[in-house]
């Protein structure tokens, strides 16, 4: 393994440890996110991070590590009702069990700014609250060179994906983080790409994980 690779490994398992306490992602999917801060540095792909559906902040922490640790600062757009996971509908192939998750996966709005500035990222930082029909579409990210979507149940992944896949540039990312666990999230992006007539490569990173690069820059490998 080259001298690079091993200091960007240790630079995630540090930033890993640092999160962990506040993501439920897996550290496949994690790493992903690292992954793809390194590439669109490194591919000079221009555009803001982005994620749908936080939590308590740890995924998009991971993000704002990252590109501090590459040196490449860029903003951090976070969006989320930061008063848990609202209702599915019936959409959702699985509404009987996701309906039970109503209101979960809760983070408070100033709990995540707190971390955000224990971590030093706030500055780059803009935390959006609200639900993303009411958000996404009109708030001015600029070009986003990673779109990390983590909305669970099948609208709301299908507004993110209506709203800001068209500002992914080639080269970008978008990571699906619930395409194997929940149908709704995995029904709606076929849709989508299917309504899009594109068919790129989902990438696996776990059970319910994804990846995608969009097309016309390079691909993530697996090294």
């Amino acid at each position: 393994m080259h001298v690079h690779n091993l200091l960007a490994s240790d630079n995630f398992a540090r930033s890993y440890r640092v999160v962990r306490p506040y993501t439920m992602s897996g550290e496949a999917r994690l790493r992903a996110l690292y992954r793809a801060v390194e590439h669109v540095s490194r591919q000079r792909i221009a555009g803001s991070m982005v994620e749908c559906g936080t939590a308590r902040g740890g995924s998009a922490a991971l993000l704002g590590l990252a590109a501090r640790d590459v040196n490449d600062r860029r903003p951090l757009w976070v969006f989320d009702t930061f008063e848990g996971m609202p209702a599915p509908t019936k959409a959702d192939p699985d509404y009987e069990i996701a309906a039970q998750y109503t209101g979960s996966c809760r983070g408070d709005l100033a709990d995540v700014t707190q971390l955000f500035e224990q971590l030093g990222i706030l500055d780059d930082a803009r935390l959006v609250k609200g639900r993303f029909e009411d958000t996404v579409a009109g708030t001015d990210t600029g070009p986003i060179a990673i779109l990390h979507i983590d909305g669970d149940w099948y609208e709301s992944v299908k507004v993110c994906l209506e709203q800001l896949w068209d500002r992914v540039p080639p080269g970008g990312i978008v990571q699906i983080d619930d395409y194997g666990h929940w149908q709704g999230a995995r029904k709606a992006v076929d849709e989508f790409l299917a309504a899009r007539h594109v068919a790129p490569a989902l990438k696996y990173l776990d059970y319910t994980g994804r990846q995608i690069v969009k097309t016309g820059g390079s691909v993530l490998t697996n090294g």
